[in-house]
């Protein structure tokens, strides 16, 4: 083995010295035993002396705000804790919402109390058996489920607490991929129908026809509408934020990313009239108009009296006219894949359609709609071999 050399760490923590030719060692004291009163030191180990070097500096830091646990002491509750906080601020306050939804319901009860460093697979296991077997979860909320653990353990891993994630020895249950259930044509006539004259018929309606994101429909603020150019720019999203006491704000995409979508034509003339409405009930409205929380946001849907829509009052809206026109598991999501299924059925190429619903891949689009995609394309090859036989090619 090579000679070990020491080097002083660059910001006074601890010390760093190079362990073999391609690892380096750091060493940090994290308190003492109340036993004997010696130091407890802890090591870190990485390819390069600035990798240990951050590894040492977080714990540290941890010391220093007095929240620092040793490793083989942490339990799991404390863990998924720590790492909710600590460890995944580079995510949506949604999705971390949601990890954090996942570890209190389901995980810290089951598995709270097990230590960090003495987590094995068959415990895991038998917690996603029991969900499944006497709780009746379904193989999509185990793999759910089993997706934040996973991402809580893989960090612990990386921090050196634990030498695997004992994740990655658990069989899941086989998850069944879900069809989806797009309105025929004739319940599409009777949704429109349905919702004719009601406070609810513009977005509703506009939304069949875009296939926007509920979030995004919500969110959708006239200074993202061009008229001229007869577009509308969807580069964010209404979301409801539990952790914040429960309001609704604005976020980016699902995806992250921009799109600008070109609609049909009546679409936009549905937005014109909806422009015109709106400011002749601001009008009405007067004092009593209120746009709450996103005063001078100009959102193009809202009440009456200028408020938002809420999702549970829309998602509400569009299963109760479900069940009129004999539709009755119809949630605000298959608006879109209706929208989609149309598009493919109007003709429009796989990629637009993509680009126009937000995916981040075609290949979603193409999974998602197989079963239409291919429908279009029987019925393509028999229109070409009508046109074929006219012209006396066969």
């Amino acid at each position: 083995m090579p000679k070990k050399s020491n080097t002083r760490g660059a910001q006074g923590g601890g010390s760093i010295r190079r362990y073999n030719e391609t690892t380096w060692q750091g060493r940090v004291t994290v308190g003492r035993d109340p036993g004997t009163g010696k130091q407890i030191q802890r090591s870190f180990y990485g390819k390069t002396q600035a990798e240990v070097q951050k590894k040492m500096n977080e714990a540290l830091h941890q010391i220093d705000a007095g929240i620092y646990t040793a490793p083989s002491k942490l339990t799991m509750a404390q863990w998924l804790d720590i790492w909710a906080d600590e460890y995944t601020g580079g995510i949506k306050e949604q999705t971390r919402d949601h990890y954090r939804t996942v570890s209190r319901v389901h995980l810290k009860p089951a598995l709270g109390s097990v230590k960090l460093s003495a987590l094995k697979p068959h415990l895991i296991q038998a917690l996603y058996n029991r969900l499944v077997r006497e709780e009746n979860k379904s193989p999509k909320t185990v793999k759910n489920i089993n997706g934040v653990l996973h991402k809580a353990l893989q960090q612990a891993v990386l921090l050196q607490y634990i030498p695997a994630n004992p994740c990655q020895a658990v069989q899941l249950p086989k998850v069944e991929k879900a069809g989806i259930k797009p309105l025929t044509e004739a319940q599409t006539l009777d949704f429109l129908a349905a919702i004719r004259g009601s406070e609810y018929e513009d977005i509703l309606k506009v939304d069949l026809f875009t296939g926007l994101r509920q979030g995004e429909i919500m969110g959708l603020t006239w200074d993202r509408v061009d008229f001229r150019a007869g577009t509308i720019l969807i580069d964010r999203q209404m979301i409801y934020e539990r952790h914040s006491g429960g309001v609704y704000s604005f976020a980016s995409t699902k995806t992250d990313r921009a799109r600008r979508i070109k609609p049909a034509p009546f679409v936009m003339d549905i937005l014109r009239a909806v422009r015109r409405k709106q400011i002749v009930q601001r009008r009405t409205a007067g004092d009593k108009w209120d746009e709450g929380s996103f005063t001078g946001a100009g959102l193009v849907f809202t009440s009456p009296l200028g408020l938002h829509y809420s999702k549970t009052t829309l998602t509400h809206q569009v299963s109760r006219i479900g069940k009129r026109i004999g539709a009755p598991a119809l949630r605000f999501h298959d608006l879109r894949h209706t929208y989609a299924v149309m598009s493919i059925r109007a003709g429009d190429d796989i990629k637009t359609i993509s680009s126009n619903l937000g995916h981040s891949t075609i290949t979603i689009t193409m999974d998602t709609y197989a079963h239409f995609t291919e429908d279009m394309a029987n019925d393509s090859a028999s229109r070409m071999q009508a046109y074929s036989a006219r012209l006396g090619a066969v």
